[in-house]
């Protein structure tokens, strides 16, 4: 299975300004360029963990995740927001028992988050006002793990749900008015049929990623497309004797990463990145310090920029490091 590490969470934490200090007491020139200069975060602290993150403009951001951990016998929906100048927590209308692990926005006034509850899927909405929760299909089980938004009337929530004794993929969509369960393939019969990111690239191109596992590790690589009318699993590499993909990006029909790691069993870990090229997808080195590597999300703004991240560990897991990869149109560094 697939798992976030719950762990304290601190954002944006930075010194605030020593007490007595003013700006008249430097010279002019000296506080015409502090308030011209970009003022730090304020501190914002909480208990919990964040597990996604979504901004549509430097004044507006937001992140989600569960509080006091999403591993706690009750744990609830943790929202924070930026509005330029601080993180602050909001109000969330999720039930006890639940957490959110993906937000994606279009505007100041429209963002989605998912996530579960003891009920099974779970699904907010902001209308720029305040955070309400929306129906979504009952799914005993269910989980969503991400979310993506190309409009108000288009976005797509991915996870996947119980069936007998595996587990099946879980698409959602949102039609600008209601969500509704989408068909979708889960080629892994008796297997778990996990689903991870996603990415919309065009109001009819859409690309979902996860694997297909017993649940003993890193499984099959798992790709599916929207073109458009239907969901199709889409061929895509498998190396190192098992592949778990955890984030997608795509910026045109024509450039999609995906990212993720690849082994087997509790052996060693690398990092993975796969591209389309429009045709079919490759995987493209990238780097793997450490005795295990692993990448859990990637976000891209053209074919030349794009940036990776996740963690380097011990051969024994005890000890962690966070990976930065970045994508530079000819390689990852």
């Amino acid at each position: 299975m697939h798992f976030h590490i719950a762990r304290p969470v601190r954002l944006a934490a930075v010194p605030l300004l020593a007490a007595g200090v003013t700006v008249g007491a430097v010279p002019a020139t000296v506080a015409a360029a502090q308030a011209r200069a970009p003022r730090p975060a304020a501190s914002f602290t909480v208990t919990g963990q964040l597990n996604g993150v979504a901004a549509v403009s430097s004044s507006s951001a937001w992140a989600v995740g569960c509080s006091p951990g999403c591993f706690a016998s009750s744990p609830a929906p943790l929202i924070a927001r930026w509005n330029g100048t601080a993180w602050n927590k909001m109000p969330s209308p999720g039930p006890a028992g639940g957490s959110l692990s993906g937000v994606a926005a279009t505007s100041a006034s429209n963002a989605w988050a998912v996530g579960s509850a003891k009920t099974g899927t779970l699904i907010e909405h902001w209308n720029g006002t305040a955070w309400k929760q929306v129906p979504s299909p009952a799914l005993t089980g269910g989980t969503l793990s991400a979310v993506a938004a190309s409009s108000a009337t288009n976005a797509w929530a991915v996870g996947y749900y119980p069936s007998g004794i595996s587990f099946k993929t879980l698409i959602l969509r949102w039609n600008g008015t209601a969500w509704k369960q989408v068909r979708s393939p889960s080629p892994g019969a008796g297997l778990l049929n996990l689903l991870f990111g996603v990415t919309i690239t065009s109001a009819g191109s859409a690309w979902a990623v996860g694997d297909i596992s017993c649940g003993c590790g890193p499984g099959m690589s798992l790709v599916l497309r929207w073109n458009g009318t239907a969901w199709k699993r889409v061929p895509s590499p498998t190396p190192g004797g098992g592949t778990i993909l955890s984030g997608v990006a795509g910026v045109s029909a024509g450039s999609v990463w995906a990212a993720g790691e690849s082994g087997s069993g509790d052996g060693p870990t690398k990092t993975l990145a796969l591209g389309w090229n429009g045709t079919a997808w490759g995987q493209v080195p990238s780097p793997s310090p450490g005795a295990n590597s692993a990448l859990r999300s990637v976000a891209a703004t053209s074919t030349a920029n794009a940036w990776a991240v996740g963690y380097t560990s011990n051969s024994s897991h005890s000890s962690f490091q966070t990976l930065i990869l970045r994508w530079n149109g000819s390689a990852w560094k």
